[in-house]
């Protein structure tokens, strides 16, 4: 397990952000040494986009092919859309992300700011 929180440059769009955040977390995943993958959004024109086996032409298709083409490289891939309530811990990060100046990185250790919704998370199960 790894997680990263770190700033980004200025978005147009809530699709454009988590585009930019996907490819971002893919090309963590991979230097980390990853070769297998979940990915979960709550972004459904996101995760469709990620998922289709079309090329993306829309503005933000070269982002959605680069995200494609990182997976091509890994070993097991799994894309998921899944309700916003239960993304909490990726909000936690991303509003995190927007405190720190340098980004910041955890492998196989929780990250400290998303600790109490990890909490929550687990006592939901």
């Amino acid at each position: 397990m790894a997680a990263m929180s770190a700033r980004g440059s200025a978005i147009h769009s809530s699709e454009e952000g988590e585009l930019l955040a996907c490819r971002k977390a893919v090309e963590f995943a991979i230097d980390a040494g990853f070769s297998r993958l979940v990915i979960e959004g709550d972004n459904a024109n996101v995760i469709k986009a990620i998922s289709s086996q079309e090329a993306n032409i829309s503005l933000l298709g070269n982002v959605v092919e680069d995200i494609k083409y990182l997976m091509r490289g890994l070993q097991w891939a799994s894309i998921s859309h899944i309700r916003r309530s239960s993304n909490k811990v990726a909000h936690v990060l991303a509003q995190h992300a927007r405190t720190i100046i340098e980004g910041l990185y955890w492998i196989e250790d929780s990250p400290p700011p998303v600790i109490e919704q990890l909490y929550q998370d687990d006592c939901l199960l």
